[in-house]
């Protein structure tokens, strides 16, 4: 076999309708690798094309994977997968093409518990959070059909516009009823952060990534799937026993995290090492500081026990101000909005760092 056939890295034939070059397993793998190199100017990213470093393989490539799909760009690459904006032909809507990385697909228990935890994505149904249409594997790929949202996410919204106290807690009770709701169905997010919280065109707020999930109260089998020193989730955003205990996790994890993204938005800063409570940031109602400081306790059972106990108190401080006018977030403002009349580009995301 001529060596234009043959994949140069793993040996593989090549299909018939890929130019020479890598098979587009290894080809979508040397994407990963390019990606987590820094790359200090987006534009400089490399492209897809077939045969080079690239973050994916040609788009005809991909479509012939999906023929019920018309596959139009990627709009996002990070540590599950990489993400496409695409159209059902027979129904006529945009949908996200998630592929899981093929690493991560290398594993001989991964069959089962990417099936396990896809149903149980699946069957989380909540205007808040991201639905999933379809689910399964074309060849050697693992992938996701899910709602395409058209919007931005919270890091990006912060990093652009800034969010004052007032729109920052607008956002609190949307993400506390989305995760309420999955932690009702047994579900834990177990990696919640800006980048996973997206807001669309309308000020709505949608959470992505539930590809991290992992059913609560999980049989013992589910154990040995895991494995004991297994960590989920994104440094900085994750609760101590998620690196401590990751086999002990359970919902009160969202609510650390959750508490991490609510201090980021009212201060610009991470909660990191010996922190000052949010009032002594910027001016606001010194009452959050007991609601945020609740959420990030180190010990779970000091935490809320109830996500929707964070919505009730921020509800609460909302309704009833001190009656002073509280100083804007220290996050630098360019455009002052009505948070829930957003006119962003419609960057069309479904997610940016961790697909």
């Amino acid at each position: 076999m001529a060596d234009d056939q043959i994949c140069p890295k793993c040996g593989a034939p090549l299909p018939a309708d890929v130019a020479p070059g890598h098979c587009p397993k290894c080809l979508m793998q040397v994407g990963f690798e390019s990606q987590d190199q820094a790359v200090a100017d987006p534009a400089e990213a490399p492209t897809a094309v077939s045969g080079h470093s690239g973050v994916t393989w040609d788009l005809d490539q991909l479509a012939s994977l999906f023929p019920e799909l018309e596959i139009i760009k990627q709009v996002g690459i990070g540590g599950m997968g990489v993400v496409y904006q695409a159209r059902q032909k027979q129904l006529d809507r945009f949908v996200a093409v998630k592929l899981v990385r093929p690493d991560l697909c290398d594993d001989p228990t991964f069959s089962e518990r990417f099936t396990r935890e896809a149903r149980a994505m699946a069957r989380l149904s909540h205007p808040a959070i991201i639905n999933v249409f379809d689910f399964g594997q074309r060849e050697q790929f693992y992938f996701f059909i899910m709602e395409f949202v058209d919007g931005t996410n919270l890091r990006q919204l912060m990093q652009s516009e800034g969010l004052d106290a007032t729109q920052a807690l607008a956002v609190v009770p949307q993400i506390c009823e989305a995760l309420q709701y999955a932690h009702d169905e047994g579900i834990v997010h177990r990696d919640i952060k800006p980048e996973n919280i997206l807001v669309d065109t309308k000020g709505r707020i949608k959470i992505a990534d539930f590809g991290l999930a992992k059913l609560i109260n999980p049989e013992a089998t589910d154990f040995t799937l895991t494995g004991a020193k297994q960590v989920m989730g994104t440094p900085h955003y994750m609760a101590p026993e998620q690196l401590e205990r990751p086999l002990e996790v359970d919902h009160r994890a969202d609510i650390y995290s959750l508490g991490v993204v609510i201090y980021e938005m009212l201060t610009g800063e991470l909660p990191l090492g010996r922190f000052s409570s949010p009032s002594e940031k910027v001016q606001i109602d010194v009452r959050l500081d007991e609601v945020v400081l609740r959420a990030l306790q180190k010990e779970p059972e000091k935490r809320y026990q109830q996500v929707s106990g964070i919505k009730t108190d921020i509800e609460a401080v909302s309704a009833s101000p001190t009656g002073h006018s509280p100083r804007q977030s220290v996050v630098p403002p360019t455009v002052r909005q009505a948070f829930n009349n957003l006119q962003y580009p419609g960057y069309g995301l479904y997610c940016v760092v961790n697909c």
